[in-house]
């Protein structure tokens, strides 16, 4: 049976609620507040440097999709941060190398700095508005609920400031397990967190490769979040 729904109250009360239902971060609970390009645009200009955001916001999706995922097997759990911003900031370096402003700043270190603390705020997010009557329902009616994410550790602070976090009992995150979603590894450290087997949980996500299909292929029941 498949699953695609427009928004989280969309999916039918007569589908049996399982043990554990996890969630998407990004995309599912929560969006850009108006683009990354908007925001990188603003910000790069707090710098002196000017920047259209709609090429902005083209050039960091497609450095983005292009990148190495955001994991870094082997390496210690505290030094984890240190790697994702580097990873965050080369995505960056390409994205205004390609609109050919990244000779424009005098200390790009500084503006990434203030970039990538930006987006530890509430401010940079929106929380989509069926979220919330969505969680409240599932939490009442006793289902654990858990994140599993590609996002960076950043999201424990995320989910804080937004005021999300009271939601969750678990957050799994791709840099803290060493894989990342479509990867049947990061699927597994979740749910043992539960001492949940995959027949009985939920994955509700909006990308249909990392979330649907890898979910699917974990043994969850995949319910695909399509919201546009």
């Amino acid at each position: 049976m498949q699953h695609h729904y427009s928004t989280l109250l969309d999916i039918p009360n007569s589908l049996a609620l399982p043990t554990v239902i996890c969630l998407d971060a990004f995309g599912t609970l929560f969006g850009v507040r108006g683009s990354v390009g908007h925001i990188y645009s603003e910000i790069a200009g707090k710098y002196g440097v000017k920047c259209l955001p709609d090429l902005l916001n083209k050039y960091f999706y497609s450095a983005f999709q292009n990148s190495t995922p955001c994991i870094f097997p082997g390496v210690p759990t505290s030094d984890i941060p240190a790697h994702e911003y580097q990873w965050w900031r080369e995505i960056n370096r390409q994205t205004f190398t390609a609109v050919g402003a990244i000779e424009q700043f005098e200390d790009f270190d500084l503006f990434f700095q203030d970039l990538y603390r930006y987006f530890a705020t509430a401010a940079a997010w929106e929380i989509y508005p069926d979220v919330i009557p969505a969680l409240s329902q599932w939490q009442q009616s006793g289902v654990k609920l858990a994140i599993i994410s590609n996002f960076d550790s950043r999201l424990h602070t995320v989910l804080e400031v937004l005021e999300l976090a009271p939601y969750f009992s678990t957050v799994t995150i791709s840099t803290e397990v060493s894989a990342a979603k479509p990867q049947l590894e990061i699927f597994t450290a979740a749910l043992t967190k539960h001492r949940c087997p995959p027949q009985s949980a939920w994955h509700i996500g909006d990308s249909l490769e990392d979330d649907y299909l890898g979910a699917g292929k974990a043994g969850l029941t995949a319910i695909w979040l399509n919201r546009c």
